[in-house]
């Protein structure tokens, strides 16, 4: 049945907002346009837009906080003073009872929390829209992390994608201004990524894959502590994870007093970020300071803490090639470049003119360089070009508005833990040095090995499939044979309906001749 009353409830929402006013303007239809005209009531608002869509969606229920914020990740689609504001949404949603979480856990890992854990909390420490957290004590005394779905979500999930899917249809209908938003788009998208989040087993898969790329194992230098997963209290509706302990990365004063080196921390959140993205294709998508902590064991003092593993971006191998390109193209200036790039990615006609894009590229880069370098923001600049792109037809990959997104979350962090934090100076070393090993000898030597076993299976078997090629009579000369046979029979097939024409020309000429006479 369809919910005609949460749908009356959302139009009054939008009307108390005044959320009209965001699509009147673009409402072509005369009998919507008149509807919305009659609905409207009360003073003008005196909230900016992004305000007003901001409170109407936290009124609206934790389906549509959601939605606003993956919507605000969409930079290259709504409005940046819209986007900014729906950034600053915020999970605030009650608890749901204690005894419905006991039961929750017990139907996934069937047994009581108290019988799994020798002590587990009752009370949340956290409460988000999809889950909340509770504190735990294993039986052999680790500390431990109980995230637990909310009861009910799949149903209230479905009922309201189901009135976005009837409302982005009817915005592209009414307001053709509003198809380049790609409304239906932009909720399909969301309902893919709503299902995975509601999935804490994908969760965990997430968060125990970024846990193994920065282990002692990987070799490399300890900047990222992540939490281990407990897969024998994790199901579908429970992630049962290592218990973290540490600063919000956004609490200045406290890092200060716990003598974190701010600027040494700005410095590893960017090398941490382009690890992630060109080393492993693998990427934290969600870093806002909600989710980053930074250690205060003396142990590990200053490494960054990562928690809530719902969003991850993942590049492929062109992916990567192609972002380090532009990024080192843009570092050099080297605008044709860039359009090149566009252009052999495919991500832009093949019909485009490169001087063109170009010249659009230089628009939007050239006015950076007379600022200083630790004033330019990368992400905006990524938005732009992205922005401009579109002009030119070129369709923009999801996981490059994630990652332009994430990218401006760290810079973002970084800045505010070092205000003189020089972003490009700290990428393009890092850049050039990844692109050397890609390309250069480091890279062909770890292709290589990567190769290795496929060949070492491969090779013994290559006599063996030689003889059998050279044994095998050659196909060339029979099909060479077998082209010159149906090349002379067309020549035949062709002088004989000549021979035909002519007989038939010659018989109208007499038949024709006998009329006369």
């Amino acid at each position: 049945m369809f919910p005609l009353f949460r749908l009356a409830y959302i139009i009054l929402i939008c009307l108390r907002y005044r959320l009209d006013e965001l699509v009147l303007s673009g409402i072509r239809h005369p009998l919507a346009y008149g509807l919305l005209k009659v609905l409207r009531f009360g003073r003008p608002p005196k909230m900016e837009r992004g305000v007003r869509l901001r409170k109407a969606l936290e009124s609206l229920g934790p389906i549509f906080v959601k939605f606003g914020q993956v919507l605000s990740t969409r930079r290259d689609l709504i409005p940046l003073d819209i986007a900014v504001e729906l950034a600053l949404l915020q999970d605030r949603v009650p608890p749901f009872p204690s005894a419905q979480a006991a039961a929750i856990i017990e139907n996934a890992l069937g047994a009581s929390p108290h019988t799994l854990f020798r002590h587990f909390e009752v009370d949340p420490v956290a409460s988000a829209s999809i889950a909340q957290v509770h504190y735990a004590i294993l039986h052999d005394g680790r500390e431990v992390a109980v995230k637990v779905l909310r009861p009910g979500m799949r149903e209230v999930l479905e009922k309201d994608l189901a009135l976005m899917r009837v409302v982005a249809g009817l915005v592209e209908r009414l307001a053709p201004d509003a198809r380049r938003l790609k409304p239906r788009q932009v909720v399909a998208e969301f309902h893919t990524y709503l299902h995975d989040e509601l999935d804490l087993v994908r969760e965990a898969s997430n968060c125990s894959q970024l846990r193994r790329n920065f282990s002692p194992e990987s070799g490399r230098p300890p900047l990222l502590i992540v939490p281990e997963v407990y897969w024998e209290y994790t199901a579908t509706t429970v992630f049962t994870m290592e218990w973290m302990r540490g600063i919000p990365v956004s609490h200045i004063e406290r890092l200060e007093q716990a003598g974190v080196d701010r600027k040494e921390l700005a410095r590893m959140g960017v090398e941490i970020f382009f690890t992630q993205v060109f080393e492993d294709g693998f990427f934290h998508a969600d870093m806002h300071p909600g989710n980053i902590y930074v250690s205060d064991d003396p142990a590990t003092l200053g490494r960054y803490i990562a928690l809530d593993f719902g969003i991850v971006g993942t590049l492929s191998e062109f992916d990567k090639n192609y972002l380090a390109q532009n990024f080192l193209a843009f570092f050099r200036r080297d605008y044709r470049r860039v359009a090149q790039l566009h252009i052999e990615s495919g991500w832009a006609p093949p019909t485009t003119r490169e001087e063109e894009l170009e010249g659009a590229v230089r628009a939007v880069c050239e006015p950076y360089f007379d600022r200083p370098l630790s004033e330019i923001s990368l992400g905006q600049v990524l938005l732009r070009l992205f922005q401009t792109s579109r002009r030119f037809n070129v369709e923009i990959q999801p996981q490059l508005v994630l990652l332009q997104k994430t990218l401006l979350n760290v810079e973002g962090m970084g800045r505010e833990l070092d205000p003189g934090l020089d972003l490009w100076k700290t990428a393009k070393p890092y850049l050039e040095r990844w692109m050397h090993q890609r390309i250069g000898l480091p890279g062909l030597r770890r292709q290589l090995d990567k190769e290795a076993t496929q060949w070492a299976q491969l090779m013994p078997q290559l006599p063996r499939l030689v003889h059998t090629k050279l044994s095998r009579p050659d196909a060339g000369p029979a099909i060479y044979a077998e082209l010159q046979r149906l090349t002379e029979s067309q020549r035949r097939s062709n002088r004989l309906l000549s021979a035909l024409v002519v007989v038939l020309a010659a018989g109208v000429g007499v038949a024709v001749w006998a009329l006369l006479r």
